[in-house]
């Protein structure tokens, strides 16, 4: 196998790292979800979580690999720490994948020896192939990453490499854990991998970054340069603390940049083959889906998939754009699927119109989640004429991101104005079966909404986020509500969709609150359960 390779593969890591932002957590349905659009999205290789941090995280590794890791399909990885236990519990997640790796690292830099593994070099160096030739006993393909690569004394590094290869290590991952690199070095520091692991020709040099000082994807860019041929990345950039290097930013670098790419992969610089196997038109639709199912909303400047990206306010721009794209548009829109809002279903479309659109859309739902989307969006047809693609794509994110309903808004009434006193009266349905209606006062409707649910749910929390958007333009839009929730260091996600603002509003809050309380209660039993 040699490092130079004649494209670049693409490891998505939303799953894994992107799900490490706070508040960001994901079910196994809205993994799978994600997982389905990243296959038909182009990616190479999905890290579908660690299977070993948790009962949800191997569930959600071992339906992926059970529904997306076909053969035509991605090739389906687990995380693990460089032990047994770990390495078995990804080994056992990723079982039903016909195309499984598994992905072992160990810190390599002195300060996390020191600090956090207490461990002496001589010791990385022994459990590292040991570790590595384990993982091969349950999958061909293994990765490993020496944890803050950056950080780390070269020629250790180099040693530790080296025996990964032997031990049968078939990608070498090179992160940047904590972003602290900048272009030149990282390159470099590629280069000098390949000059000094007398091995190296044996593996795939790969490369995994943090954007805390904004510079994740020019670093990738200066390591494909210099040799690298996988990149670690996620959808929108989400990750831990800045997040990760963005998918769409790097692939689309690589696409519109081609002719200067080209010459590093040994290809004439007017070669039109691309540089990466992601489908491009399905950029702009995966980054919403990740989006709205995070909540992680993105900033209308961000590149690529920002609402501001192509957008022109110049006049000098509106007219040259007008004459010709190419003026002030080096990519064209329908490049990453942005095309006009299509208008799709009204209110006397059917059900079976509505499955299809639904599939044209991505989405694959059950008999009974497509009946209740179905109830939903007669629901929204009756008070807006026409339903786009987005309008319902948000209808159905609102459906399957509702947490099992513990509480059950019944009825939300607000009175306000600019002389009146913001009030808002609630009904909810307890979890057991009670109806409960409670009245608030507060500095505006919504606040007033939320205090009032308060007073029934008591259960204590610190709202942290509230965010409002409209799906499309016009007077009866749907408006999107996402709200994040604080609860003893842990943060529960709320969404909800609805033509009326105030209703979302109440419904996201509620859906937190569920998620929260399922959380309380779920501890409680788990504690019950240690204590007999």
């Amino acid at each position: 196998m040699s490092n130079h390779s004649d494209r670049i593969i693409i490891f998505d890591t939303t799953l894994r790292d992107g799900e490490q932002s706070p508040g960001a957590s994901l079910t196994v349905e809205e993994k799978l979800i994600i997982a389905r659009s990243l296959a038909r999205l182009g990616v190479d290789i999905i890290e579908a979580g660690f299977p070993y941090a948790s009962p949800g995280d191997f569930e959600a590794v071992q339906k992926i690999a059970q529904t997306v890791g076909t053969k035509t399909g991605p090739t389906i990885c687990g995380l693990a720490r460089a032990t047994k236990k770990d390495i078995q519990s990804a080994g056992e997640a990723l079982k039903p994948a016909a195309k499984a790796r598994i992905h072992t690292f160990l810190a390599t830099s002195d300060i996390h020896l020191e600090y956090k593994l207490k461990k002496t070099r001589q010791e990385v160096l022994a459990i590292v192939p040991e570790m590595v030739a384990y993982a091969k006993t349950f999958v061909d393909d293994v990765e490993f990453s020496p944890e803050d690569a950056v950080r780390s004394d070269p020629k250790f590094l180099y040693e530790v490499l080296e025996k990964a290869i032997l031990a049968g290590a078939t990608t070498l991952n090179i992160p940047d854990t904590v972003g602290y690199t900048t272009p030149s070095e990282f390159g470099a520091l590629i280069g000098s991998i390949r000059e000094n692991v007398p091995n190296i020709e044996q593996a795939i040099i790969s490369v995994h970054g943090h954007n805390d000082l904004g510079l994740a994807v020019a670093n990738f860019l200066e390591a494909v340069k210099n040799g690298a041929r996988q990149l670690e990345c996620t959808i929108n950039g989400i990750g831990e603390r800045a997040g990760n290097a963005a998918l769409e930013e790097l692939v689309m670098a690589l696409h519109v940049r081609r002719q200067y790419f080209n010459p590093f992969f040994g290809r004439s610089p007017d070669s039109s083959e691309p540089l990466t196997q992601i489908h491009t038109k399905e950029i702009y639709r995966t980054s919403r889906l990740v989006s709205q199912l995070t909540g992680m909303v993105v900033q209308p400047n961000k590149a690529i998939v920002g609402t501001n990206a192509f957008a022109h306010e110049s006049g000098i721009h509106q007219d040259g754009v007008l004459k010709h794209k190419l003026t002030y548009e080096i990519m064209d829109a329908e490049s990453i699927g942005l095309t006009k809002n299509k208008i799709i279903l009204g209110k006397l479309s059917g059900r079976n119109a509505f499955r299809s659109c639904l599939k044209e859309l991505g989405f694959e739902l059950s008999d009974t989640e497509i009946n209740n989307a179905f109830l939903r969006f007669k629901e929204v047809a009756d008070k807006k004429k026409r339903i786009t693609d987005w309008d319902l794509a948000a209808i159905i994110n609102d459906e399957i991101q509702q947490a099992p309903e513990l509480f059950r808004l019944e009825l939300v009434q607000v009175s306000c104005g600019d002389h009146a006193v913001p009030t808002a009266t609630v009904t909810l349905k307890t979890p057991n079966g009670q109806k409960l209606t409670d009245a608030a006062i507060g500095t505006g409707p919504i606040d007033a909404i939320y205090k009032a649910i308060n007073r029934v749910v008591n259960v204590p929390n610190e709202l942290i986020e509230f965010s409002v958007k409209s799906v499309t333009a016009g007077i009866d839009a749907i408006g999107e509500v996402t709200i994040r929730l604080s609860h003893e260091d842990r943060i529960y996600l709320g969404y909800a969709a609805n033509t009326d603002i105030i209703t979302a509003s109440a419904r996201a809050y509620i859906s937190a609150l569920n998620h929260l309380y399922g959380a309380i209660r779920q501890k409680s039993q788990v504690t019950l359960t240690n204590r007999n």
